[in-house]
This record gives C-alpha cells, structure tokens and sequence, in this order.
C-alpha cells in the first residue's frame, strides 16, 4: 500500500470510529510496538516492531557469533543505551556476571537489542508499573536481556524461558517492561517486572499472539487472564500469582488479571490496560470490532478485517492522527484566495504541523485557549529510531530476516533494509547523534532535513513524502531480487560473499538516503530563507 493511500485510508478510518466526545488522555513520552502473526500477514511473514522513543542512543553495530572456552564469563551491564559510539564505556557499570555460553549468535546491537542471525526479533516499550516492585540490586536491565536472549537463543519461545531462567537466578533491576519477541512462525508478547524491593528476582508472563491475529503494545501493561493449562499460548514465572498475593495486589477470590495486579492505575490514574495508541491502531486495523475506548481492557491482540503488509505497519508508525479528531492541527486554519480563480478556501495552514513544541502550543493556546490540544502522537520527533521486523520462514536466515530500519523521527524518516546476514555497518552508523551535533552521525543528516521541515510542514511534507514512498517502494520492489541475488551468490561463491552482498546493499541503500535527505536540508534552508 502507498504512503498517502495508506494515511488517507487510515485517516477515514479513524474519522469513522473516534467520535469528538472521546475522553483520551495523554500517552507517555516512549515507545510503541505493533506484532502481525503470520496467517495475518498479506506474504505470510511474522512482524514485530520498536519505535526507540526517547534520547537513546542511536548508533548500532553487527556484534559476530563468538566461540568461547569453558568456564568464561559474560559481564551484564548498565548505562550502554546512552553511549555516543560503539567502544565508548562512559558511565558503563558492570552489574554483575553470568556464565558465558560455549557459543553465541551475531546480532544487530541496537540500543534495544533487536534481531539476531537466527531471525529471532524483538520489540520493546516500557510499561513501568507499580514503583514498589523495583529492585535496582537485581542483575538485569531489559536490554541486557534481550542482549543475552539473541545471542543465545533461535525461537520465541527459548527466548522467553531463558530470560525467565536468568530473572529468577539473578534477579530482574528494571521498572516494567514489554517485549515483543518473535520467530519466523510466531510472535509473543511478554511483560516483566521486579518482585519487591527486598527480593531479587522478578514475575513475568508471556501470551502468544495468535497466528492470524494483530496486537500492540504503546507503555501499558496488556496482559489479562492466564490460561497456564496451555503451554501453547501461555506462559509465566511460577511466582506470578503468589507475588500478587503477598504484596496485597490480588485477594486470591477475584478473576487474576496481571495487569491490574502489576502495573495497577496507569500514567493518568486510570484502571486501564491499553492506551489511545492501542485503542487507535486495533480500531484502524479492525473497524469492524468498534472497540470501545472507555472499556476498562480491550482484547491483547484482534483478527485484522483483512491481512497486513509490512508497509501498513511501516504507515501507522508513521500516524499523527491526521484527518482525526485526534489531529493536533485541525483548528489551525487560514483563509487563502487563489490568484487565478480569486476563490477563497480556508486550510490548515501549511505552518502547522503536528510535532509542535510546548512553548509553540502554549503561545497558540495563549491567543485563544484550547486551539490545540497535546496529544501525543504515534510518530514523534524525539524518536532516536524504529524499527520493523519482518521474518519469512521459506528463505534463509541472512536474507529471510529484515529489519527496515529508520533514525529520528518515523513520520520524516526513510526506512532501509538491514537483513539479519549482513557483518557491518557504514561508520555513520556506528556514532550517536543524540549527545551533541555531529555531522559524522547519520541521525543528523535525517534530523537537519526533518527538523527544517517541520517550519512549513504543509509544503515542505510534499517532498519529504514523495521521498519517503520513493525509498520505501525501492525496498519492497528490490527485495526479490535481493533474495535471488544472494542465494546465487550463496551457491556459486559461498556464505561469506553472500553476507558481503547483503552488507554492501544495505549500505548502498543507506547511502542514497543520506543523499536524499541531505538535499532536502538544503533545499528547505534555502527556502526558509527566500520563502517557501
């Protein structure tokens, strides 16, 4: 699907099933995640994804399979998702140590680790949760788990158990947390918390999203009930229930539901266990299901009214709520007449945008108050990156795994292939461009461009899309050609030139972003300047 034929349908969508009375409530400043099954998927991939959304790091590197001796061990860190290159150690700490395995799996070293040589993929959004279930002495910060997870492991579901083995043994230090974890032929969602502040461990559970389903997860805990008399679908610590008890979250006599137990009221004091960004993108992608918003839950993952590509998903990371009653512009019109015709319309006009900062929202509201109002939009401009997993079981791993990738903000962003088999990364992408202006950083030759888009939004957007679709239509169109490219080369020449294809192509394909966006930039200063 296109880009705008995309947002326009989601928009009409959204028009339909969210009235103006709706009650939403401001969503925190994170992440968000989206996980297709595949029987949901229109090419019968499973997909997984990450919105990075805050000031995180946003250099990554292709971390090679190792083989290690017996009794070696691993350091377990904290303080790596905010280091400004890949060697860079300040402010890193050791908290601990575990045995190191005989051998590992390469990964991509995000700042959420996220893909593995395997295609084992994983999403992530923080959900917080009740701050008495912390314990900063335990061992594991999520990302470090996800760290040891796909160095290790080859499914979903090894994934999870070896995690649940390391927060039991070790202990789990990180506020709540969701992962989406997903294989070639299923996704998971799994949401993890601390056990109190005097024990080290940690309770967990973990729903498999069925095959032909969708589910989100956007800062709030999702998981309800728990059938563990089904492996298939279920799973959790073995103290998931009596944690609840002890800590006086559950009575024993009402229905269990892990949410309300763990994660309580939500950011905004509500029994809630979804967000608007939940709420919006099940509704945009089952309609039918007029999903009510003032439910206390919706339902962890719903059956699409029909099946997903990956650049649908690639769209509703890109959502501002545009065409919405949810749109932050909509009460930003001007009049204009046209110098042919002299008819007069009134438009938004094009100096809105829906990545306002809060001294332009509070001048605006200043001239007439509630003109706009905050909401907190899927695509926003503090993403440091975000990603879109997408895993095919009938290919090789190298190539079968793609994680279309993109830096800052994922409404202004392009998106390149980086498959699961490639060794490197260019040198841009291996510095972080969210300590300081670096022009080696590739955040910042999307940032520039984005950043000076966003003046006049309602004109510049129209080469900024155009190249969006560009870049995305590019990948989708290459891709099977790539995949031939890389078996042939794979049987005539070998794996290691194989690998050095996909290497060289996701870098090429890098490359001319770059390019791209760098002519924007210039393009849109030259503009501000002269006038758009």
């Amino acid at each position: 699907m296109k880009l705008l034929a995309s947002l326009t349908i989601l928009g009409l969508v959204m028009a339909q099933s969210v009235t103006a009375q709706t009650n939403y409530t401001k969503d925190p400043e994170s992440c968000t995640s989206i996980m297709v099954g595949k029987k949901a998927t229109t090419d019968g991939s499973v997909i997984t994804s990450h919105t990075c959304d805050s000031w995180y790091r946003t250099w990554v590197n292709m971390v090679p399979a190792e083989s290690y001796e017996r009794d070696t061990v691993m350091n377990i860190y904290d303080g790596r998702m905010h280091t400004e290159f890949v060697a860079d150690q300040t402010n890193v700490k050791i908290k601990g140590q575990i045995p190191q395995a005989r051998k590992t799996y390469a990964f991509m070293d995000t700042s959420y680790p996220c893909i593995n040589e395997k295609q084992l993929g994983i999403g992530e959004t923080t959900v917080s949760g009740r701050r008495d279930l912390e314990n900063p002495k335990g061992m594991f910060m999520i990302e470090e788990l996800q760290r040891v997870a796909l160095q290790r492991c080859t499914t979903a579901r090894e994934a999870i158990r070896l995690m649940g083995d390391l927060i039991k043994q070790y202990g789990y230090g990180d506020s709540g947390e969701c992962l989406t974890i997903a294989d070639p032929d299923e996704v998971w969602h799994f949401e993890v918390f601390g056990e109190g502040k005097d024990n080290i461990g940690g309770v967990w559970a973990a729903v498999r999203i069925p095959d032909d389903h969708v589910g989100v997860s956007a800062n709030i805990s999702r998981i309800s009930t728990l059938n563990l008399k089904d492996p298939d679908h279920y799973m959790a610590s073995e103290n998931v229930f009596d944690v609840a008890k002890k800590l006086g979250y559950w009575d024993g006599k009402e229905p269990f539901k892990f949410w309300k137990a763990y994660s309580g009221k939500n950011y905004s004091g509500q029994l809630k266990s979804f967000s608007t960004r939940e709420h919006f993108i099940l509704n945009a992608l089952a309609p039918s299901l007029k999903l009510d918003y003032e439910a206390e839950e919706l339902p962890i993952s719903v059956k699409p009214d029909k099946q997903v590509s990956v650049t649908d998903v690639m769209a509703l990371l890109r959502e501002t709520y545009e065409g919405t009653p949810l749109d932050m512009t909509q009460n930003l019109k001007v009049t204009v007449k046209d110098r042919k015709t002299g008819k007069v319309d009134t438009i938004i006009s094009p100096k809105a945008n829906p990545w306002m900062r809060g001294d332009e929202l509070n001048m605006l509201n200043g001239i007439k108050k509630g003109v706009v109002k905050s909401v907190r939009n899927i695509a926003v401009p503090q993403c440091a990156y975000s990603t879109v997993i997408q895993l095919r079981n009938w290919l090789p791993d190298a190539v079968g795994g793609v994680v279309w990738f993109s830096m800052d903000n994922p409404g202004q962003s392009p998106r390149v292939p980086v498959f699961c088999g490639i060794t490197d990364f260019p040198a841009m992408y291996k510095i972080c461009g969210n300590h300081r202006y670096r022009d080696d950083a590739a955040l910042w030759h999307y940032r520039r461009a984005n950043k000076l888009a966003a003046v006049r939004w309602g004109t510049a957007r129209k080469v900024m899309e155009k190249n969006i679709r560009h870049f995305e239509e590019k990948g989708q169109r290459e891709l099977p050609f790539v995949e031939a490219q890389y078996q042939s080369i794979l049987q005539s020449k070998g794996e290691e030139a194989a690998r050095a294809y996909l290497t060289d192509y996701t870098a090429d394909f890098i490359g001319a972003t770059i390019l791209r966006w760098d002519e924007m930039a210039n393009q849109y200063w030259i503009e501000s300047r002269f006038g758009f």
